[in-house]
């Protein structure tokens, strides 16, 4: 089992930064690819990146991309979320997820284990 809290969320204005981090607990965090997903009110939740478990791969959302850059220390069980230029529409509850580095890393069942979420909000 591996369990994840997501920290670092927060109130914004538009054109600000965010880090957020994933911290995990538990299993090593080492051997998974993490994801990090977001989801609006009355939205579904949408894909934001993902690292592969030895950091020698990224994928972006092409509306995060270039904005975003997502990293990992596993000596510290920790992955991050570095978020510039917040726009408005960035504003979500973020969630972290570990998996096994499935070829489907867009997708919800691609990961097995979920933190709680942390808000972000960014003001226009």
């Amino acid at each position: 089992q591996v369990q994840l809290v997501e920290s670092g969320g927060g109130l914004v204005q538009a054109g600000g930064s965010l880090r957020l981090s994933c911290a995990a607990s538990g299993r090593s965090v080492s051997a998974y690819a993490v994801g990090w997903f977001r989801q609006a009110p009355g939205k579904e939740r949408e894909f934001v990146a993902t690292i592969s478990w030895i950091a020698d791969r990224s994928y972006y959302a092409d509306s995060v991309k270039g904005r975003c850059t997502i990293s990992r220390d596993n000596t510290k069980n920790t992955v991050w979320l570095q978020m510039n230029s917040l726009k408005p529409e960035d504003t979500a509850v973020y969630y972290c997820a570990a998996g096994p580095g499935r070829i489907n890393y867009y997708a919800h069942s691609a990961y097995d284990y979920w933190g709680q979420g942390t808000q972000v909000t960014v003001s226009s």
